[in-house]
């Protein structure tokens, strides 16, 4: 049986949230302040893919040098272009970084808070689920971060339709790319674990997913050119790939997973 929160009312029930999400905003401000008063080492993480060193440019070096190429150096100088915009960025960038280190906090006080209403197997089923998806997301983030987000800014950054025009990128644009294409790959990542649950749910089956796989590749295709929109073919297979991947990773884990009708019973 589930535990006794029906005996709670529902300011009780509140309450109990309350707390919960105080705690969260306090250990995200702490993380955050942290992160700000670090502003060195914070950015130089944030602004490592634009450096020609990185080690995505590295590896297409490499893998240039293998194949009898080369690859010319490239530089790409990030600007300002408003008067309180750097100290904006800066508090942004340090609050994410805040919320990021205590993502695992945040979960664990989330599911403080709903686990009492859950009976033991749906507990278990939501840990996996929970604890599978987080680190599937955080997988696709740093693929985006040393992968996909260095290939495509150093195309999109050198790239241009006349040399008489410079590129000057702004920095809001480069830290918002950044993020957008992040969280785009994290939660792509989230398909194996988006298929199992709605297989067990019995919404998906195996035969589906590989009845409309063409359907799906077109699909990935173009989510693939959304992410990255260069005409790029390396880049986007870089992207499309993984996706392709975790599709096919997808099938065989629904497959093998069980729909008993027992799952969320009680």
């Amino acid at each position: 049986m589930a535990n006794e929160t029906n005996t709670q009312s529902f300011w009780e029930h509140l309450d109990v949230l309350r707390t919960a999400i105080v705690k969260i905003v306090a250990v995200a401000v702490v993380f955050g302040f942290a992160a700000f008063f670090f502003k060195e080492e914070l950015f130089s993480i944030v602004l490592a893919p634009k450096e020609d060193g990185f080690v995505a440019y590295q590896l297409l070096d490499r893998m240039a040098a293998w194949a009898g190429g080369a690859v010319e150096p490239f530089s790409v100088r990030l600007i300002n272009t408003g008067l309180a915009q750097q100290f904006i960025i800066h508090m942004k960038t340090a609050l994410c970084a805040g919320v990021l280190c205590a993502s695992p906090y945040i979960l664990y006080q989330l599911f403080r808070f709903v686990s009492p209403a859950l009976y033991e197997n749906e507990r278990r089923y939501v840990t996996r689920v929970v604890g599978g998806g987080y680190m599937m997301f955080g997988l696709g983030v740093l693929i985006s971060y040393f992968l996909i987000f260095p290939l495509t800014f150093r195309f999109l950054g050198t790239y241009q339709v006349s040399g008489d025009v410079d590129n000057l990128i702004s920095l809001e644009s480069y830290i918002s790319t950044l993020v957008m294409m992040c969280l785009a790959m994290g939660i792509v990542f989230e398909i194996p674990i988006l298929s199992w649950l709605f297989a067990k749910l019995g919404f998906l089956s195996a035969d589906f997913m590989r009845k409309y796989r063409k359907h799906a590749i077109v699909i990935i295709l173009i989510v693939a050119a959304i992410i990255t929109p260069t005409s790029d073919v390396f880049t986007l297979s870089l992207v499309a790939l993984p996706m392709w991947v975790l599709y096919e990773v997808s099938i065989w884990i629904v497959k093998n997973s069980k729909t008993n009708e027992d799952t969320f019973a009680a």
